[in-house]
């Protein structure tokens, strides 16, 4: 009967088409994406971390005649260490997106996106921080008080540059990412909240290693956060539709 065998040639080939990937990460991968994601994540920090302060005391050793401002040079020192460090950091993580985006683009905007969002934190701070030297008398502990937190906002809101340029990348292969250029500041918040509570454990920790152990706790606990919650971020994001699935028609029919 034909039309019993359209019937069945329409089944078969709709079994045989390919299934579309409804999420950027599939979610028989997540688990995997997970750890693999966070892990790259800390080692790009701790290997973006010692190169970048390698290359900044490389750079203060031979500290050029040309530069006749030596504030000038420790800038210029400072920008490019931060290069360093992004683009490391950014190339860690390409290697596990490689295979749901391009790692180029992520590389490229991760890197850029870091490099701007220091550079406007940094800057804040500094002013910030120029506002409270200004004043000729010690500072009482409330305008300290809101100095720091003026700081620390200052550092918050900056991850939105470093979210935006993600973004640009994520929107032309996931659905409705427009909440990604926010995930970095939310990061950056538990970063700071974290590194708020240590400091209050700090009469707790031996005064000899007190300093050593704050540094690098914040610094696993940065790592960390930058690596866990991007990553659960990207597994929520779905995929956009590139192709629809043809099916071919049967012989049968004409």
């Amino acid at each position: 009967m034909p039309t019993d065998s359209n019937s069945s040639a329409h089944v078969a080939s709709t079994q045989n088409a390919p299934k579309v990937r409804k999420f950027l990460i599939p979610r028989s991968q997540t688990r995997s994406f997970l750890i693999k994601f966070t892990f790259i994540t800390c080692l790009g920090w701790v290997v973006g971390g010692l190169a970048s302060i390698a290359g900044e005391n490389l750079l203060d050793r031979v500290s050029p005649s040309f530069f006749p401002d030596p504030q000038m040079w420790n800038g210029l020192v400072s920008v490019l260490s931060t290069i360093v460090f992004a683009l490391i950091f950014a190339a860690a993580q390409a290697l596990i997106l490689r295979p749901y985006i391009p790692a180029w683009w992520w590389l490229l905007a991760t890197s850029i996106g870091w490099v701007i969002a220091n550079s406007v934190s940094t800057g804040w701070i500094n002013y910030i921080s120029s506002i409270g030297a200004s004043f000729n008398e010690t500072l009482s502990t409330d305008a300290m008080l809101i100095l720091g937190g003026l700081s620390t906002i200052s550092y918050i809101i900056s991850g939105i540059w470093l979210g935006f340029c993600q973004w640009l990348v994520l929107r032309r292969y996931t659905v409705n990412p427009w909440w990604w250029s926010f995930l970095p500041t939310i990061c950056f918040f538990f970063i700071s909240t974290l590194i708020w509570l240590l400091s209050l454990l700090q009469n707790f920790i031996p005064e000899a290693n007190r300093t050593s152990i704050l540094y690098w706790n914040g610094q696993g606990f940065t790592a960390l956060i930058l690596g866990f919650i991007p990553a659960i971020g990207l597994c929520t994001l779905k995929r956009k539709p590139q192709h629809k699935p043809v099916i071919p028609s049967s012989s049968s029919d004409h």
